[in-house]
């Protein structure tokens, strides 16, 4: 006989997060595969291709859209392993939709920061195809070139973005975007941790504010997925494992256990947003997320969305019920079988480090 959750836990549901006004989004009945207001399909590249048309609209009225119909494209080819010298991504957390959910959060923000900012603030058209573009391929980076000796995209965690800015470099010149390169090199690093972004050279701060919107919304829409806890524990931590991040060997007996499983991943990610996440969106990213607010009636759904994901993992942590996490999200990658081919790929890297089953597991 299955035995009966606590009561603490049994009446628990994400949508019973304190201190968050859900009036005006969809969260009640959002589904996996759909941005924080329910509406767009962020699997599909047409859907948000789409919906960033009529956001680029906004924010730059009577421009043409063919650049960036051009680079939906060559998104489409490059991660369904078209795209002439890559595999594909063969990434669980990091494959297309989230990229796609990045780029229609990137398309908002832009869209409201136009319609925000002071004239001579204005990003122009070409800074503003820049920031999307770079959305789209900001992860093109675990994306493994054919011929490379690593197993899986995740492997190049460590100097992904540095690959990023590369593909970059050589793909923007094919839409008419080579001015941009310089920009786009750095821009693209607020994405991630590789170099601090003092050391970033950004002398306009036109291009300093793309990158605060860039980094804004990468971590808007993770944090705010319908399925973000399932993903972290599940895909997130599998990465970790394989990029050397959950355990680092420091020596020949010597392994520096950060993420001993995924639900060791998931107790720590309150502490990623007191401790790290939160400052950055206040601080480096100088309150990006609040260019949201003009295209939601001076409302935030995916702040809304992080929060109530938040609430219900702590609630869960309380009452040591992650199992109640249940969710089996698709994943969007070139693998036939994602979850059980990884999974395989981070069993044996798990064994291979020779670490007691009692430290380190999958779960």
């Amino acid at each position: 006989m299955q035995e009966s959750p606590p009561v603490a836990i049994q009446n628990i549901k994400r949508s019973d997060a304190p201190g968050v006004d859900i009036r005006s989004t969809a969260l009640f009945h959002r589904r996996s595969e759909y941005d924080v207001t329910n509406t767009v399909r962020v699997s599909s590249v047409d859907a948000v291709r789409e919906a960033v048309e009529d956001l680029f609209d906004i924010a730059c009225p009577g421009t043409s859209f063919d650049s960036l119909w051009m680079a939906f494209h060559d998104f489409r080819r490059l991660f369904r392993g078209q795209f002439e010298g890559y595999v594909g991504c063969d990434t669980l957390y990091h494959d297309q939709q989230h990229s796609l959910d990045v780029t229609l959060a990137m398309a908002r923000l832009l869209a409201g920061y136009q319609q925000s900012c002071a004239v001579a603030d204005r990003l122009g058209v070409e800074r503003t195809v820049m920031g999307l573009v770079c959305a789209l391929f900001h992860d093109s980076g675990y994306i493994r070139r054919t011929g490379e000796r690593q197993r899986n995209g995740a492997e190049l965690t460590s100097c992904h973005i540095a690959r990023g800015a590369e593909f970059l470099s050589s793909y923007l010149p094919r839409i008419g975007l080579g001015a941009s390169v310089a920009v786009a090199r750095q821009i693209v690093h607020f994405t991630g941790y590789e170099i601090p972004f003092n050391d970033l050279e950004l002398d306009d701060p036109r291009d300093s504010a793309v990158g605060h919107l860039l980094g804004t919304a990468d971590m808007l829409a993770q944090m705010a997925d319908r399925c973000y806890l399932e993903k972290c524990r599940d895909r997130l931590y599998g990465e970790f494992v394989l990029a050397g991040v959950a355990v680092e060997i420091k020596g020949p007996r010597e392994r520096l256990v950060r993420y001993a499983s995924g639900n060791d991943l998931l107790r720590k990610t309150p502490g990623f947003w007191d401790e790290s996440a939160r400052a950055r969106l206040e601080q480096s990213f100088n309150r990006a997320y609040r260019y949201m607010e003009p295209l939601f009636n001076g409302q935030n759904p995916y702040m809304v969305a992080i929060e109530r994901n938040l609430a219900y993992l702590r609630q869960l942590l309380e009452a040591d019920r992650l199992d109640a996490l249940r969710r089996r999200p698709p994943v969007f990658t070139v693998l036939p079988n994602p979850m059980k081919s990884v999974g395989a790929l981070v069993s044996r890297h798990l064994a291979n480090l020779d670490a007691p089953a009692s430290s380190l597991t999958l779960n």
